[in-house]
């Protein structure tokens, strides 16, 4: 378990993606940028086998963006695009209505 001070220490927002390509060393992922309100990101994503990139661009998602930056096939991601899988469906998570880029998810 995580104590409610480890949660609110991540920073989780909205973000609009704004650029989608396949990874260059990977058959089943992205390289997404997505735009925090603060800062651009690149981040590495496994959702290729379910949306297409133009189902992606300008999609906003929710995104982890204090992440300690990982390498993922030789790619650095900057953060994490939140999703939930249910057996083989999956699916980003999105804010119901459209909202400013870069809120704040509590």
């Amino acid at each position: 378990m995580i104590t409610f001070d480890q949660f609110k220490q991540m920073d989780i927002r909205i973000a609009k993606i704004t650029a989608c390509e396949d990874h260059p060393n990977a058959d089943k992922l992205y390289v997404v940028t997505v735009e925090t309100g603060k800062e651009t990101k690149k981040l590495v994503a496994g959702i290729k086998q379910h949306y297409s990139k133009e189902e992606l661009l300008n999609k906003q998602v929710v995104v982890i963006t204090n992440l300690e930056p990982a390498t993922i096939r030789g790619v650095e991601s900057e953060g994490m695009i939140l999703a939930t899988k249910d057996g083989e469906k999956l699916a980003v998570l999105v804010p119901e209505k459209e909202v400013k880029t870069g809120s704040p998810v509590s």
